[in-house]
């Protein structure tokens, strides 16, 4: 005690759903939008409606495929309770318990309602992470010795390997595989607009089921930790229930549009070509120099002379 008041030390903070990773992969696709719409007014006619389209539905695609790798927000939870605020101490704090977990780790956000109370300023937001390459377990010992308020501590411990709870190996694993598979998604969105630019427009599609068929196997792997019991997180009478967050579901919006793309893409190819090329700009001359060789044209005079 420092004059009647328990010490707490002050630690580096992270955002629960945006965080600096995030700042800059928008930074990268928003130059890379900026720099297509500069050079958009030299494509002239209906064509530059249908590049501008195909442009900007694919950054989007690819950005939400790297930034939801970073995002703290595939299942939340939010809950108002009356709880104690310190360890050894009966002292009682009206507080929003928040709960966000992500592919990494999970945030947890406490904030005072007001956010002054017991002469202190009751607002925050700690991340733990489970990645392969970190201790959650040690992180968890570190907010032990720094003193962090009992109702973070305790949505913490739930998660931990000592926990009776027993969810943070399937947490992690989930987490995991489900990472692993949107950075496949990702590097078939690349071969795949590889493939539209040269042109190969049925391989293009191809490549889009696959990207969307991937993204939906990230969103089984993390739905996976639903097969496991959650323990209860009960502050008195209020309980704190999660359920899908944004990143979840804007993964899933961006799975299906891609699974929609490239089954469009595939049918036109079989049933309406013509229109596969208008929407792609394939000109006739451009469309001939690709296409296979369906006629052999033989000088007659070589003919004539091999006779």
């Amino acid at each position: 005690l420092f004059d009647g008041i328990y010490p707490f030390y002050p630690q580096k903070r992270k955002a629960a759903v945006f965080d600096v990773s995030i700042i800059i992969v928008i930074v990268f696709f928003l130059t890379l939008a900026c720099s297509f719409l500069v050079i958009i007014p030299g494509i002239r006619g209906r064509a530059r409606l249908y590049w501008t389209l195909r442009v900007l539905l694919s950054l989007v695609v690819g950005v939400v495929i790297v930034v939801v790798q970073f995002t703290g927000d595939w299942e939340t939870g939010w809950v108002k309770a009356n709880t104690f605020y310190k360890s050894f101490s009966h002292a009682l704090v009206n507080v929003d318990v928040g709960l966000h977990v992500g592919l990494a780790g999970v945030n947890v956000t406490l904030v005072g309602n007001p956010v002054n109370q017991l002469n202190e300023t009751i607002d925050y937001n700690e991340h733990f992470t489970w990645s392969f390459n970190t201790d959650y377990d040690h992180s968890y010992s570190e907010g032990l010795e720094k003193g962090l308020p009992s109702p973070i501590l305790y949505v913490v411990e739930k998660f931990t390997t000592q926990s009776p709870c027993s969810v943070h190996r399937q947490y992690r694993i989930s987490g995991h595989y489900a990472s692993a598979a949107l950075w496949v998604a990702f590097c078939t969105w690349l071969i795949a607009n590889m493939l539209f630019s040269m042109p190969v427009l049925v391989y293009g599609g191809y490549m889009l089921l696959v990207t969307g068929a991937f993204m939906i196997f990230s969103l089984l792997s993390f739905a996976t930790v639903r097969n496991s019991p959650m323990c209860p997180i009960q502050f008195g009478t209020a309980a704190l229930h999660t359920g899908y967050g944004g990143s979840f579901w804007l993964t899933l919006v961006i799975g299906l549009l891609c699974l929609v793309a490239g089954i469009t893409v595939v049918a036109l190819h079989y049933f309406n070509m013509d229109l596969l090329k208008t929407f792609f700009d394939l000109r006739e001359d451009q469309a001939e120099e690709y296409q296979e060789i369906t006629q052999v044209y033989v000088n007659p005079h070589f003919v004539n002379k091999g006779l």
